[in-house]
């Protein structure tokens, strides 16, 4: 079966202007040595170039023509597009797998699965019973508010992706590109069947008399033969034999020959793992230093249609760039940033350099070459400093509403991925994003909400958008994007008004993409996590995902350790899911996580100068180390805790036994070695009275005395922490030995937050310090806050004020 896709372009289209638009854009933005009259110049050869000239034609609604790939989706779909740029423009075989280089392009049933700056309109043949499937979901429920179908949206209207062709959208904004990328031959000559036969024979023939540029120029004709003739061209022995000639010729070929034989090859849809190519990387290695930057930016280009890593050639050639970077024009730059994202690699210290040419060509680089920049430097893991992302933010932000989806999801990967905080960007964001959201295909909407989550930003507008516009079309949702999403949820501490609807579809879709999860067990780790932070605990799933089974696979087949995030998920049902009886994690990787996570925490808070001065004050408040402990309550929640134990009379208990020493433990058994015999007691032994009866006057005692002393603490007008204090200092010299058989009356869980904890710029917490909170309380600790906005700048305070504020928080908590 085939799927047919026709691209058109009715103008401006999500906050996409026409063409003409852009280049009016770019008719004002000039290269060094370049006049204003060279501009306009440059900006009327595209308008009057006939592979843009279809651009110019809007109002023609529709003015589609078709081509056929057989690599787009897999090796027995094939798809047909109208482009712009090309008349003949098709997609390069995907590396996808065998490669590295870039993610598969998705399955037919994900066609929807993320956005792009080019709208396509799918037919409804294309996707196998999709009809039906709309048509019984319009009879099963009317359109709610705020879904597609309520907003007017078809899913004709739906942007899609194309991992190999959209990410080269740039290469048709400036007339440069042309010198150093390969597109595909606009107007060609078509070789006949008969004419390529008779190629191949003189090959045969002749072989032993043929030059070098006679086998060139074959190559080149035969690349040429109608589209259904070329499979039948590579099976061929003559071809063979082609090829082999060109390999025992390889030393003879010039780079020009060299080029023009890997555009043939392109064209025919060689294999990437064909020998031929080796011997061609091999020659082209040699020649690195012989080529300008234009030969070798256009053949990385050409191994990049090919899908072929080609490790060795990059290394020779970003040496290369290391001594010449400095030679880069801008067109050169964005496309070498672009070809470095693909390959995924690349020397920092060359990244570095090219930052700074970044910064050099700042106010000439256009809208969709900010979200190329962004996009590989996130491919190849290397950062941009603050200063560059402020200013990419701040191009971006001032035409937002002329980014294109696509260029707009890769902004926001960087800013995710260098965890810069662009105040304005985000607002202009907020304000575009949520009309945007029900025409973005659903792997864009994730890459949207994820970076929202990274960067701790809830916008509730952008979220209710997300949250209506998913369920109508879940079923397009990859595992990834389910699990990304409800993370970004659960992240965020947010449920959208349709939080019921929302949740369903995809704790169903779930259920329906197990065995996508299977293969990739982190997501749903992921998933079952940002459910737990939004107080879903799917059993049947939590249930599979403690299994023995799921642990063996997580461990085999995840790329990641997950033993963290099991531990996470086990300790959160033990808490929670009281009535839960299935699997859970063996001790031995519980103990392994506790371990791992107490690490983690421990260094990371006994290396903040806050905490540090926290726990020393608290010491000496309460009367040493055996009153305070550090350690982590719940150590699935993956942060520390101070914990304070109080008695009946708010006095605190010894019983960090770890801090005190043998001698110290003997010498306060022998303070307290009797029992005052009191009326209270006498009677409770005459009469008999159940020990919990006992302890329930004590505490209707103990809660009398703490109204008396709020009582007292208004008539002085003190705070009662205060009163308590006063009425204690006695006390305090006489601490309760660590053996008292009697429990703690309050249990204290001292938090020292942190401004990574919240919603940025807000004191909401995140859903993973929120889910810590409600399960402490739970377990019946009193959660006391030492909130950073107070704390930090008590820190240039007097150590008695700082002990002022510290008593109030404990003994005002314990109220």
């Amino acid at each position: 079966m085939a799927l047919a896709i026709c691209r058109r372009f009715p103008g401006s289209f999500c906050g996409t202007p026409p063409r003409p638009a852009l280049i009016k854009h770019h008719a004002n933005k000039k290269l060094p040595g370049q006049t204003r009259e060279d501009c306009v110049l440059t900006a009327r050869t595209i308008a009057t170039d006939p592979r843009t000239a279809a651009t110019l034609k809007l109002l023609k609604p529709l003015g589609y023509r078709t081509f056929c790939h057989p690599f787009a989706y897999s090796a027995t779909q094939s798809v047909t597009y109208w482009n712009v740029g090309s008349c003949a423009r098709k997609r390069g075989q995907d590396p996808a797998e065998h490669s590295g280089l870039c993610r598969p392009a998705e399955k037919v049933e994900n066609i929807h699965s993320a956005s792009s700056s080019r709208r396509l309109l799918t037919t409804s043949s294309a996707l196998p019973g999709l009809e039906s499937s709309r048509a019984s979901a319009s009879q099963a429920s009317p359109p709610k508010p705020g879904s597609p179908r309520a907003a007017g949206v078809v899913e004709d209207d739906i942007e899609t992706f194309d991992s190999f062709e959209d990410p080269r959208g740039f290469l048709q904004l400036r007339p440069e590109y042309q010198l150093h990328s390969y597109s595909r031959p606009e107007t060609c000559e078509p070789l006949s069947v008969s004419e390529g036969e008779l190629i191949l024979h003189r090959v045969t023939v002749y072989q032993d008399n043929l030059q070098p540029q006679v086998i060139a120029d074959y190559f080149c004709k035969l690349s040429s033969l109608p589209a259904e003739q070329r499979p039948l061209v590579l099976s061929s022995t003559s071809f063979a034999l082609l090829c082999q000639l060109s390999v025992k010729n390889i030393q003879l070929f010039e780079v020009p020959d060299l080029i023009n034989i890997l555009k043939a090859f392109v064209s025919l849809g060689i294999p990437y793992s064909h020998s031929v190519l080796d011997e061609c990387e091999i020659r082209l290695c040699a020649k690195v230093w012989d080529m300008s930057l234009d030969q070798l930016l256009l053949v990385a280009d050409l191994w990049r249609y090919l899908g072929r890593r080609v490790p060795r050639f990059l290394k020779i050639f970003f040496s290369y760039l290391n001594l010449h970077w400095k030679d880069l024009s801008l067109s050169q730059l964005i496309h070498l940033i672009y070809i470095i994202g693909e390959s995924r690699q690349v020397p920092q210290d060359l990244m570095q350099k090219l930052e700074s040419l970044i910064l050099k060509y700042i106010d000439l680089i256009n809208l969709e070459e900010i979200g190329t920049i962004c996009l590989g430097f996130f491919k190849s893991s290397s950062s941009l400093s603050q200063y560059v992302m402020r200013k990419l933010g701040d191009l971006a932000s001032a035409d937002m509403q002329h980014l294109s989806n696509y260029a707009l999801v890769n902004i926001l990967k960087m800013f995710r991925f260098t965890h810069v905080d662009h105040i304005n960007f985000m607002k202009q964001f907020g304000q575009i994003a949520p009309q945007r959201i029900p025409f973005l295909g659903v792997q864009g909407v994730m890459h949207l909400t994820l970076a929202c989550s990274a960067l701790r930003i809830l916008d509730e507008g952008l979220m209710n958008a997300v949250a209506a516009s998913l369920p109508p079309r879940v079923a397009y949702c990859r595992s990834k994007d389910v699990a990304k999403i409800l993370w970004s949820f659960g992240t965020l501490n947010y449920k959208p008004p349709n939080t019921e609807e929302f949740y369903s579809s995809l704790i169903n879709e779930i259920h329906r993409k197990m065995a996508e999860f299977k293969r990739y067990p982190e997501h749903l780790l992921t998933c079952l996590l940002g459910l737990a932070f939004s107080e879903y605990f799917p059993l049947e799933l939590i249930n599979f995902a403690l299994s023995p089974e799921f642990i063996r696979l997580a461990q085999e087949r995840s790329k990641f350790e997950l033993t963290k995030e099991l531990y996470t998920l086990d300790g959160t049902v033990g808490i929670e899911c009281l009535d839960y009886r299935g699997n859970r994690l063996s001790a031995h990787l519980q103990q392994e996580g506790s371990e791992m996570l107490w690490n983690l925490a421990r260094r990371d808070m006994c290396s903040k100068p806050e905490f540090i001065e926290a726990l020393f004050l608290l010491e000496n408040m309460l009367g040493g180390p055996q009153y305070i402990k550090h350690h982590m309550i719940l150590p699935h929640t993956r942060s520390s805790d101070l914990e304070v134990q109080l008695d009946v009379n708010l006095k605190p208990l010894p019983f960090n036994k770890e801090a005190i020493s043998i001698e110290d433990e003997a010498r306060l058994r022998l303070k307290h070695v009797g029992v005052s015999l009191t009326d209270d007691l006498m009677n409770q032994l005459l009469k008999g009275k159940s020990r919990g009866h006992f302890q329930g006057e004590i505490e209707s005692e103990t809660e009398q005395q703490a109204r008396e002393l709020e009582k007292v603490a208004i008539h002085l007008g003190s705070s009662p922490g205060s009163v308590a204090d006063r009425l204690g200092a006695m006390e305090m010299a006489s601490p309760h030995p660590p053996a008292c058989v009697q429990a703690p009356h309050v249990r204290l869980a001292i938090q020292l937050t942190n401004k990574n904890q919240y919603c940025y710029g807000s004191r909401d917490l995140l859903g993973l310090h929120n889910m810590k909170r409600r399960q402490l309380k739970q377990l019946g600790y009193r959660v006391v806050e030492l909130f950073h906005w107070e704390w930090l700048p008590l820190l240039k305070r007097t150590r008695l004020e700082k002990l002022m504020f510290l008593h109030e928080k404990v003994f005002t908590s314990a109220l």
